[in-house]
């Protein structure tokens, strides 16, 4: 007979280890299908410097590695695989891992995001090494630098407008002859003498082994080449939320990611929460998925109380 949880959690970024960490503490003994790409974005991340409590710094999957430990200790267990399908008709709630059945009374849901990438060879490689996809995170590294962002849309000229502050120079690709971003963004964008556009272009290949040397530009009309000499590359052409088991389940909104209420972690499910990236697509900071996961634990502890 399957043993019915507490807490099921699904996914492991920060916002899954936070939660994990809180309901362990909280003895309600959850179980975290923690997937076999555990612990988020942080993973491809080398060095992360604003996740306060580490004046020095600290490296992405230590970070990680050092929140999960933390969660065992206070005796949370892990299941290092995929969750394939889940059961949230009614409480507890199920989610299966091929045939092994876990169910929960409550269920935090925290897969996280995904960035998409240019798809380029190489592209892996040189994450942390010179290309990133978040300038909040990365942007300090890039003092004086030239850096180059890929995008049209809100996200591109923000990012591009905000590494204005550290690059010396900031070049702005994009495929067409016109952004897609509000009026506003525009405006501040190409009002700004650090930021030059190289409309109807795509970055077509990457220059540099162990770290980003340059890159190269092909014009999207007449396919013709041109180099162009950058430290950086900042891809800022939007993330996909991890919510493929939840599409017929729970309220997404049009971007897919899941609707959760007003200044809380509660889903269109009673019971059933989601903390991090999944359902956040304005700060996606690992401080801040860590902030929801703990609400998400505390509501589900309260979810429990109030059901006994």
């Amino acid at each position: 007979m399957t043993e019915i949880r507490d807490v099921v959690i699904v996914g492991s970024g920060p916002a899954g280890l936070t939660a994990a960490i809180y309901t362990a503490r909280a003895n309600l003994r959850p179980i975290v299908i923690e997937g076999f790409s555990s612990g988020g974005q942080l993973m491809l991340t080398t060095e992360v410097e604003n996740f306060p409590g580490f004046p020095e710094g600290i490296m992405g999957p230590e970070l990680m590695a050092n929140m999960r430990e933390q969660a065992v200790r206070f005796g949370a267990e892990f299941v290092t695989a995929n969750a394939d399908r889940v059961d949230l008709s009614s409480s507890p709630f199920g989610a299966w891992v091929g045939n092994d059945e876990y169910r929960g009374r409550t269920m935090i849901i925290s897969t996280g995001a995904t960035a998409r990438m240019l798809g380029l060879e190489g592209e892996a490689g040189l994450i942390g090494r010179g290309v990133s996809t978040c300038a909040t995170c990365d942007g300090f590294f890039f003092r004086d630098h030239e850096i180059v962002v890929v995008g049209g849309g809100d996200s591109a000229l923000e990012e591009a407008t905000f590494l204005t502050k550290f690059a010396s120079k900031v070049t702005l690709v994009h495929r067409r002859d016109e952004f897609r971003a509000s009026k506003i963004m525009q405006d501040r964008a190409l009002a700004n003498p650090k930021i030059e556009v190289r409309w109807n272009s795509a970055v077509d290949s990457l220059v540099g082994e162990t770290k980003l040397e340059s890159v190269v530009l092909r014009d999207t009309n007449t396919g013709e080449l041109s180099a162009l000499s950058a430290t950086g590359l900042f891809i800022a052409i939007g993330h996909d939320p991890t919510t493929e088991l939840f599409n017929e389940v729970l309220d997404l909104d049009g971007d897919g990611y899941i609707i959760t209420a007003p200044s809380s972690t509660k889903t269109s499910i009673d019971g059933v929460f989601a903390s991090g990236d999944v359902a956040d697509h304005v700060y996606r900071q690992a401080i801040t998925a860590a902030g929801t996961g703990c609400m998400a634990a505390i509501e589900a502890e309260r979810w429990l109380a109030a059901n006994e």
